[in-house]
């Protein structure tokens, strides 16, 4: 039986072709289909499901809380807007953990019930034969070093990570393990940009930088830090490239206000 073709589509091999000719790859999280689908039609490269989620969209106050089956529901909903981009799921925290076998089976239900076309997790070393298995499965990894949201406990709050020379060389030896480990690319959040330059040149994979300097492969942001539209903190690695809070309040404030003097809804607005 012959598979549809589809056209343009970027995939694991077409990022990994990128860092070889030199060209920057854009990425954004998305976590709903209208939005989802404006990304794709901008031209984002990636569009991540991430877990951030959980604090942008859910209202919840880290990461942790957030659970595979809303992330299946979120990444689903991204899933059917997108023609171009290629989608990653985010693997939550305790869906990767407790064993490889159940790594495995979880980062295969973002493929199969998510339609997503490939997975992100957290952790160098500690997710190597993870990352090993689910690549063996037949689906895309993304590795992610640095400062990873999921171990914010031990971490003691939002640090740079790498700073001292030891903690450098460990972030350094953990993206070449998973490398080595099959994983197509690699997040660095909040690592010096100094020890971000060093990986990205030592690596035959690209990196995704967010937070961590210029010299990553590429970049990331989450969409609604970088629209304005999250209010409870702007990192101090996210440029804000429109208020959109401002511009709904103020719309929400118009749209009250000539419903109150019935203005609204007018004779064009009628049947």
């Amino acid at each position: 039986m012959s598979t549809p073709v589809q056209l343009n589509r970027i995939t694991a091999s077409v990022i990994r072709g990128m860092k070889q000719k030199g060209e920057k790859i854009s990425s954004l999280t998305a976590y709903d289909y209208p939005t989802a689908a404006a990304l794709d039609k901008a031209g984002v490269d990636i569009i991540m499901v991430g877990d951030s989620l959980g604090m942008v969209v859910l209202g919840y106050d880290s990461t942790l809380p957030v659970t595979m089956e809303e992330m299946i529901h979120h990444t689903r909903a991204v899933s059917r807007a997108v023609k171009r981009a290629m989608v990653i799921g985010d693997m939550p925290f305790m869906s990767y953990q407790v064993s490889v076998e159940e790594a495995v089976r979880n980062a295969g239900r973002f493929i199969q019930e998510a339609g997503a076309h490939g997975i992100k997790l957290e952790g160098g070393r500690d997710v190597a034969e993870a990352t090993r298995r689910i690549v063996s499965a037949g689906i895309p990894v993304m590795g992610h070093l640095g400062l990873t949201p999921q171990s914010i406990h031990r971490f003691g709050g939002f640090k740079v990570q790498g700073r001292e020379e030891a903690a450098a060389n460990l972030i350094m030896e953990d993206a070449r393990i998973l490398e080595e480990a099959g994983a197509f690319s690699l997040v660095l959040e909040c690592v010096p940009a100094a020890l971000a330059e060093r990986i990205s040149q030592s690596l035959s994979i690209p990196t995704i930088g967010i937070g961590s300097g210029v010299h990553c492969d590429g970049q990331v942001l989450v969409v609604n830090d970088m629209l304005g539209t999250f209010e409870k903190f702007t990192p101090k690695f996210v440029k804000q490239y429109v208020d959109l809070n401002s511009q709904i309040k103020d719309a929400v404030k118009r749209y009250c206000e000539e419903v109150r003097v019935g203005a609204f809804p007018g004779k064009e607005h009628s049947f």
